[in-house]
C-alpha cells in the first residue's frame, strides 16, 4: 500500500529521484575527472598524429587500452577507499621511505614537466585567436589555483570535471567531416604489427593513455571525497564511464585525422595546437577548425593541469607526512601543501613564458614517464596484495589477466625504449 501511494504521489517521486541523483554526485567524480585529464593536449596531439600517420589502423589499440586502463586505476578506488590513504603515503608504509622519496621524486618532476605541456597547449590555443600567451598564460594559473583554494574537494572536483567536458566539443567535427564507416571497419581489422614505426607508435599511445600520476591522484581523491567501501562499485563505474570517455575522445581525435589528413598522404608534421588546426582547416573550414580543436584542447590542457599539480602535490606530501586533504581551508597546519600546489603553477608557467628548453624538456619527460611506468604498475600490484585485506583482493582469472596485461604493457615500453635507443627491441 505505501509503495503504490509511492507511485501515485508525484512529489514523492521525484523527491527519491533526486536523492539518488544526489547520492550519485556525491560518489562520482575521481574516475571521471582522472581520465578526462589523461586526454590533455599531449595525448591529444598523439592520437591525431596517430590517425594521419596510420589512419583507420590505429583505432584498435585505443579500443585495447580500454581494459588496460580501467583495471589499473580500479585497483587505485579499492586500495584508497579500504585503506583511507593515498598512493605515496602506502608505499612508504609498505615499502619503506627510500621507495616512498624515489616515487615522489620522479612524481614531482614528471608533474612539473606535464604541466608545462598543459600551459604550451593553453598558449597555443590562445595564439589560434590572436591572445599572446603573457595573457592566457598568467589567467589559467590564476583560475587553477583559485579552484584548489575553494575550500572542498567536491567544488574543486566539479569545476575539473565542467571544464574537462569541454572536450567533448570535437564530437562536432565528425559532423562535419563525415568520416567511412566501411574504411573505419576495415581499419579495425588492419593491423600492420610487422612494421617497427605503428608498434612504435603503439607503444607511444600506452605511453601517453596510463600516466603515473594518475594512480597517484584517483587513490588520494577518493580518500579526500570521504567514501566508504559501500561506495566501492559505484567509483568502479565512475572509473568505467570515464574510461570509455576518455578513450572515445582519443578515437575521435584518429578518427578524424585518419579521414582528413591521413587519406590525403603528405602532411606537415603535426606537434603544436597551430598545426592540428591548421591541417584540418581545408576540410571543415579555418573557423570550425580553430574552434573545435582550440576548446577541447583547452579544456583537456586545464583539467589536466589541475589533476597533474593536485597528484604531484598528494604524492610529495604524503611521504613527507603532512596534511594534505583540499577540504581544509588555507592555515599553518595544511600551508605546506598549497604553498607546493601554488609553486607547481608558478614554475610551469613561468618555464613556458621563459621559452626554456621546452622541447628538451619536453622528451626528457616523455622519457621519464615511460620508464616510471613498469615501476608505478609494478609497485600497484604489489600494494594490491599487500595492503589490502583478502576480502578486497584481486582473485581467480581476473587476477591473472590484469598482471597480464600489465606485463604487455611493460613490454611494450620496452620496445619503445629499445626502438628509441636504436636496439630494434629490448635486449632482456
Amino acid at each position: 500500500m505505501k509503495e503504490k501511494e509511492l507511485l501515485m504521489d508525484p512529489a514523492a517521486t521525484n523527491s527519491n529521484i533526486a536523492e539518488k541523483v544526489g547520492h550519485w554526485l556525491k560518489i562520482w567524480g575521481p574516475g571521471l575527472i582522472v581520465m578526462l585529464a589523461d586526454t590533455d593536449a599531449g595525448c591529444l596531439i598523439t592520437a591525431a598524429q596517430s590517425g594521419a600517420q596510420w589512419g583507420y589502423a590505429m583505432v584498435l589499440p585505443q579500443v585495447l587500452l580500454i581494459p588496460i586502463l580501467y583495471m589499473a586505476q580500479e585497483m587505485t578506488v579499492r586500495l584508497g577507499i579500504v585503506t583511507g590513504k593515498g598512493h605515496g603515503e602506502l608505499i612508504r608504509e609498505n615499502f619503506g621511505k627510500g621507495w616512498a622519496w624515489l616515487s615522489a621524486g620522479t612524481l614531482a618532476v614528471s608533474s612539473i614537466g606535464a604541466l608545462l605541456t598543459e600551459f604550451v597547449g593553453v598558449a597555443g590555443v590562445g595564439e589560434l585567436f590572436g591572445i599572446s600567451k603573457w595573457i592566457t598564460i598568467p589567467i589559467a594559473t590564476v583560475l587553477l589555483i583559485g579552484i584548489a583554494f575553494s575550500g572542498s574537494y567536491r567544488r574543486t572536483e566539479r569545476a575539473g570535471v565542467i571544464i574537462g567536458l569541454a572536450e567533448l566539443a570535437f564530437i562536432g567535427a565528425v559532423f562535419l567531416i563525415h568520416p567511412n564507416t566501411s574504411d573505419m571497419i576495415q581499419g579495425l581489422f588492419t593491423v600492420p604489427w610487422q612494421h617497427s614505426s605503428y608498434i612504435y607508435l603503439v607503444a607511444a599511445n600506452v605511453g601517453a593513455v596510463v600516466m603515473p600520476w594518475m594512480i597517484f591522484y584517483q587513490q588520494s581523491a577518493v580518500v579526500d571525497k570521504q567514501l566508504t567501501t559501500d561506495s566501492i562499485k559505484k567509483e568502479k563505474h565512475d572509473t568505467l564511464v570515464g574510461t570509455f570517455m576518455t578513450q572515445g575522445i582519443m578515437i575521435l581525435f584518429v578518427v578524424v585525422f585518419a579521414a582528413t589528413v591521413g587519406s590525403h598522404g603528405n602532411h606537415a608534421p603535426l606537434n603544436t595546437v597551430g598545426d592540428l588546426a591548421s591541417a584540418l582547416s581545408p576540410f571543415m573550414g579555418v573557423f570550425n577548425s580553430k574552434l573545435l580543436v582550440g576548446v577541447s584542447l583547452l579544456g583537456g590542457s586545464l583539467v589536466a593541469a589541475l589533476v597533474v599539480a593536485l597528484a604531484g602535490t598528494w604524492g610529495i606530501t604524503e611521504v613527507l607526512n603532512w596534511k594534505h586533504s583540499l577540504n581544509e581551508p588555507f592555515d599553518r597546519k595544511n600551508m605546506g601543501f598549497y604553498i607546493i600546489y601554488c609553486l607547481a603553477h608558478i614554475v610551469g608557467a613561468v618555464l613556458v613564458l621563459a621559452n626554456v628548453q621546452l622541447v628538451a624538456m619536453a622528451v626528457a619527460v616523455e622519457v621519464m614517464n615511460a620508464l616510471l611506468l613498469p615501476i608505478v604498475l609494478g609497485l600497484l600490484l604489489m600494494l594490491e596484495a599487500k595492503a589490502l585485506p583478502k576480502k578486497y583482493q584481486m582473485h581467480g582469472f581476473y587476477k591473472y589477466l590484469v598482471t597480464s596485461l600489465c606485463l604487455v604493457v611493460w613490454r611494450l615500453v620496452c620496445i619503445w625504449w629499445g626502438q628509441r635507443q636504436g636496439y630494434g627491441e629490448c635486449s632482456s
